[in-house]
């Protein structure tokens, strides 16, 4: 039996415990949005189900849903550099993919459409304010008028505040200047924690040092504040989709492509959902991983230029490295010598298969 948008129905959702204790050889299945279901008024039913928590679909997943398996085999078993016209290949479909995004829902209108319709972007970027005006409907239904006001402003200022850095890279989310007289952490951390709560949001603390274990150099108002998917990204920073595609969008593009890592980090299943970032004095790594007591630094790049003073510094500072990465519109060059690799942006979820 499947119970689709629980969240719609509370007592639903409480019935759950007792299909477990009464027909335990039924097999239930339910489905809804973690916004409505983490904040529902209803009792959960604790310890009665198991939960998979799902994000928007990666890369690869994208790839899959327009049919390219041929590809996705390709990328399964490729270990050195990509032959330059399948490089070129995977790079336009990964243009494609920071406009539509991973919603299932806005993945299907493209796929549908993408071979009919010369608006097809048109119509992916009208689902996708659709699905952004549900979400503002939700925040009202769930935290109240006033509440709601704050999370939409916080919501929609994330893309602002990051496209004020001449870098283009995520920086240090500021709390002043988006609710007036709420200048501080202390003043907007309920809401960006109710934000994070429901999946809404990527919170990444970022790191002043980088020693084990990394939680314990963490600061509470130290963290950057990403979109949870690319698509949606691009419909609240109103960039036209044919921008996107021409790659030709000034400082936005370093955030686009940190924000689809993030994005990659967390849909890998079996990882650690944990994301870090380190920077201290000038130095700044985009993101940080401990495996097994090894650092995994990966540094991104929107562009061709890959290199990186960031991690000569970091691999002077700390020598338990697992190896270092970067990211960026190159092809894969593995210089073992160095203990670094580089690897195309869209390769980041078999880059994470490497590792994990």
């Amino acid at each position: 039996m499947i119970l689709d948008e629980i969240q719609a129905c509370p007592r639903a959702l409480t019935s759950l415990k007792y299909f477990y204790e009464k027909i335990p050889e039924l097999a239930v299945t339910a489905a809804g949005s973690l916004l409505g279901v983490t904040l529902n008024e209803f009792s959960f039913p604790v310890g009665k189900v198991d939960t998979l928590e799902m994000y928007p679909m990666s890369f690869r997943e994208f790839l899959l849903a327009l049919s390219k398996k041929d590809l996705v085999n390709f990328l399964d078993k490729v270990k050195d550099e990509i032959p330059e016209p399948i490089h070129e290949k995977l790079w336009d479909i990964f243009k494609i993919y920071l406009i539509v995004g991973g919603l299932p829902e806005v993945v299907s209108e493209y796929v549908e459409n993408k071979n009919e319709s010369k608006n097809v972007f048109k119509l992916v970027r009208e689902k996708q304010n659709q699905l952004v005006n549900d979400y503002m409907a939700d925040m009202a239904k769930h935290s109240g008028k006033e509440n709601a006001l704050h999370l939409t402003k916080i919501w929609t200022h994330i893309p602002l505040h990051l496209a004020r850095d001449i870098n283009g890279s995520a920086t240090k989310f500021q709390f002043k200047g988006i609710i007036p007289e709420k200048n501080r952490y202390s003043r907007l951390a309920g809401a960006i924690d109710w934000l994070d709560a429901t999946g809404l949001i990527i919170k990444i603390p970022i790191l002043e040092k980088a020693d084990l274990p990394l939680k314990a150099y963490t600061k509470e108002n130290s963290f950057k504040l990403m979109i949870f998917d690319v698509g949606i990204l691009g419909a609240l920073s109103k960039i036209s989709p044919l921008t996107i595609l021409d790659y030709d969008y000034g400082s936005y593009k370093g955030y686009y492509a940190e924000n689809f890592v993030a994005m990659e980090l967390l849909s890998f299943q079996g990882n650690d959902k944990t994301l870090y970032s380190w920077k201290e004095n000038q130095s700044e790594i985009e993101f940080l991983k401990e495996i097994d007591g090894k650092l995994y630094p990966i540094e991104v790049k929107s562009g061709h230029i890959t290199k990186s003073k960031s991690l000569y510094s970091f691999s002077q500072r700390y020598k338990n490295i697992g190896f270092k990465t970067i990211l960026s519109a190159r092809n894969i060059k593995i210089d073992e010598l160095n203990n670094l690799r580089k690897y195309p942006l869209y390769y980041v979820s078999w880059v994470l298969k490497n590792i994990f």
